[in-house]
């Protein structure tokens, strides 16, 4: 049973940064795609980045390129989003989510081919 439990979320000012963890647990083999989606109240659930477990391939949502960063540490089994120069506007749940490796690789991330969701984590930005 895979299992990804968010972490890290919380209040900020705008410009302030935040870094939310998810740990991943239950995957038998090494091949897949980690995510981290949000959703504001009232609007879609959107894809903000992702990357490969075996590859290291990033992608990232245009709203967010150049302040945040995803990563990961295979040794831990975490999944990473750093986020810098927060803007109100990216106040929202956010989730961890996995899927099949191919998900990846194809833009934009679509909530629809996601395998696993965490429970979420709240993050938002005041001005």
């Amino acid at each position: 049973q895979v299992q990804l439990v968010e972490s890290g979320g919380g209040s900020v000012q705008a410009g302030g940064s935040l870094r939310l963890s998810c740990a991943v647990s239950g995957y038998l083999y090494k091949n897949y795609c980690l995510a981290w989606f949000r959703q504001a109240p009232g609007k879609e659930r959107e894809g903000v980045a992702s990357i490969d477990t075996l590859g290291d391939t990033t992608s990232y949502a245009d709203s967010v390129k150049g302040r945040f960063t995803v990563s990961q540490d295979n040794a831990k089994n975490m999944l990473y989003l750093q986020m810098n120069s927060l803007k109100p506007e990216d106040t929202a749940m956010y989730f961890c989510a996995s899927a099949d490796a191919w998900v990846c690789f194809r833009s934009p991330l679509q909530p629809a081919v996601i395998s696993y969701w965490g429970q979420g984590t709240q993050v938002t930005v005041s001005s």
